[in-house]
């Protein structure tokens, strides 16, 4: 299943110049490489400003880059993106959205948007709550190297029957982006 975005959830940008950085030589070649297209660049700034690093920490601004990063297909920049959706920061709280950014990432492979997705299910967040799903991600995550994965999927485990498990661990050796 591909999760397409949700009916009335695109917020346009808001009008806003990007704040200048402070954080010298680095943060500067940065800047110049993400305005002229790099996605890279754009979801390494992204993360500068949405941890402070460099520059007043600014979750609008760090969207407004990791969103140019992610409809470019970087994987890590959707991860991202999904993530300030799912917390509510420069973004509305979305868990329809958080999904959506999160599963982009995950077509391509990505090892924390598998974990996110199993956080989702897990929780039932956005989508009705399945340990089954949830072991299935993390399991997934574990596998692309998330080291966090194998202990939130051993968590969910417990409170699995073993043909959950055996389910959940079918899946995850089915599991191909094409299908979803």
């Amino acid at each position: 299943m591909v999760l397409s975005l949700p009916v009335g959830c695109t917020t346009p940008p808001l009008p806003h110049p990007p704040q200048p950085l402070i954080g010298g030589q680095e943060a500067s070649e940065i800047l110049k490489r993400a305005e002229a297209g790099d996605p890279g660049a754009q979801n390494q700034l992204g993360v500068f400003y949405s941890e402070g690093r460099g520059v007043p920490q600014n979750y609008l601004e760090a969207k407004d880059w990791f969103k140019k990063a992610a409809d470019q297909g970087h994987a890590d920049a959707q991860v991202n993106l999904g993530t300030l959706y799912s917390l509510g920061q420069g973004a509305t709280f979305s868990d329809q959205m958080a999904l959506f950014w999160f599963q982009k990432a995950a077509e391509q492979r990505n090892a924390l948007a598998f974990a996110k997705l199993g956080m989702m299910h897990e929780r039932g967040r956005g989508v009705p709550q399945s340990l089954v799903d949830a072991h299935m991600w993390y399991n997934l995550s574990a596998a692309y190297g998330e080291k966090r994965a194998a202990e939130s999927r051993n968590a969910v485990a417990i409170r699995m029957t073993s043909a959950q498990i055996d389910e959940a661990e079918e899946r995850a050796k089915k599991w191909n982006p094409k299908q979803r």
